[in-house]
């Protein structure tokens, strides 16, 4: 067998190699587009997203009497191929590529045809029996099979983003139980303000994500419509009257997914707002995420000169000079992952901005700024919740010791003697060192039973009825 194959295109002729189920389009990519050193291949939701795509449109072509039988059920067999994982590495093209995404589309055209030709027994790049245009992408443009490929494999990413989230909700709200009995200070603008509970501040994260895990089904809804049939700019050039309909169908019927036809082509072609609207969803949880580590840094910060109120599991030596030092290195790097999620929503939005007239050319960097997004964050949520959440541990008598050496007391006194006694208490405490509760006394403005009350902390971690107002 020759090491090589001839193939030709409108620009010429090329050696393709021989074992390649790739051809001369997917070969002139390769050589056009050395960008981010990241192919395909690593995103391997798009590539089934694709087979599931090629694999609809054969269906369709088929049933509206486009398409031979034979050449249908070899192309629809390839695609179930390459959708569970076979013949990955032969999607080489770069992801950052000019051609608003040709370049993804003829790559699956042909590595689908030439899969298809061996079935049908012929051979690789054997194309006047089966063409990787004009069959495998009979009826279609990239300009719909792209975004409705793209489509597919960010609804799937997502629904295990949604999950990872689920996860760290979940450890969350399982500290918060734990914690329910730590009594400690809260704070505002780094100062001390009202006791609260160690469980309260845990549960309240749960809260948060679990809102954050609304918003991004909210937004996955979006991604369902799909451009099917559209072709080039939404008018559906080259395609049977009935295939947008028949293309969707057979679409939901390999997928199991609730997708839908946009019912307006033309602006499905050329809008990404949905991608916007993802994005910026994503840029929230990743916003949210970042504020809840910030916190665990500054509640586990000391261990002896900070607040020390919990403890996160060590999980590595923190230093090369410092020995004993251990590091909220988990918290760290989910903060990081938020920077970088951050400044992809930047480019989502750039992107999609600039498109022009009937089509958006740079879907392939909104696609790659999603994937990574979804990725980071997903990981960033499973690694939090395991290898720092879960192996919190407080330290009650730190908590307590805290709230009652703290200022803040002083604002349960306010319904009982006025805002200005208890900012002269304030003050003077703050002056003298002393307590809240021993000024209170020696001022007379209470009983010690009045004060032992009000100032008990588990009676400032709740609403409390106030006799007389």
């Amino acid at each position: 067998m020759s090491e090589y194959r001839t193939e030709r295109d409108s620009l010429g002729e090329m050696r393709v190699p021989a074992e390649a189920y790739y051809g001369i389009q997917t070969l002139r990519a390769m050589e056009n587009f050395h960008i981010t050193g990241i192919t395909m291949a690593h995103y391997p939701r798009f590539i089934t997203a694709l087979a599931h795509v090629k694999h609809a449109a054969a269906r369709a072509n088929a049933s509206l009497g486009l398409l031979d039988e034979s050449k249908a059920r070899a192309i629809a067999r390839a695609c179930e191929e390459v959708a569970s994982g076979l013949l990955r590495d032969q999607f080489v093209v770069d992801v950052l590529q000019g051609g608003a995404g040709t370049s993804a589309n003829m790559n699956a055209n042909e590595v689908i045809c030439n899969r298809a030709l061996e079935m049908m027994g012929h051979q690789r790049g054997q194309y006047e029996f089966l063409h990787p245009l004009n069959d495998v992408n009979m009826s279609q443009s990239t300009n719909d099979v792209y975004p409705s490929a793209l489509n597919i494999a960010l609804i799937l990413d997502l629904r295990e983003l949604i999950d990872a989230m689920e996860h760290l909700r979940k450890a969350f709200w399982r500290k918060g139980q734990e914690f329910a009995d730590v009594i400690k200070m809260g704070r505002t603008q780094l100062q001390d303000a009202v006791p609260m509970t160690l469980g309260q501040e845990f549960s309240a994260w749960a809260v948060t994500i679990g809102e954050d895990v609304q918003r991004v089904d909210e937004a996955e809804d979006l991604i369902f419509e799909i451009n099917m049939g559209a072709t080039a700019i939404g008018t559906g050039l080259n395609s049977h009257p009935d295939y947008t309909r028949t293309v969707t169908e057979k679409l939901v019927e390999i997928t199991t997914l609730k997708l839908v036809s946009s019912p307006d082509l033309v602006e499905a072609t050329q809008d990404t707002g949905a991608y916007v609207q993802l994005s910026g969803v994503l840029k929230r949880v990743a916003v949210k995420l970042s504020k809840i580590c910030n916190d665990l840094r500054l509640l586990s910060s000391g261990p002896r000169c900070g607040l020390n109120e919990i403890n996160l599991p060590p999980m590595q030596p923190g230093s090369s000079i410092m020995p004993g030092k251990v590091n909220p290195v988990i918290p760290e790097v989910v903060n990081q992952v938020a920077f970088a999620v951050i400044g992809l929503d930047v480019t989502v939005s750039m992107a999609s901005e600039a498109g022009q007239l009937e089509l958006n050319v740079m879907e392939p960097v909104i696609a790659l700024s999603l994937f990574q997004t979804i990725n980071m964050l997903r990981r960033a949520c499973l690694t939090l919740a395991d290898k720092c959440v879960s192996g919190i541990t407080a330290n009650r008598e730190r908590c307590r010791e805290l709230v009652e050496n703290s200022i803040g007391l002083v604002t349960a006194l306010n319904p009982h003697i006025g805002y200005e006694k208890s900012a002269e208490i304030a003050k003077e405490a703050l002056r003298t060192g002393g307590s809240v509760y021993d000024i209170v006394l020696e001022k007379g403005y209470l009983s010690r039973e009045e004060l032992e009350d009000i100032l008990k902390p588990e009676n400032m971690v709740r609403p409390r009825y106030v006799l007389g107002r």
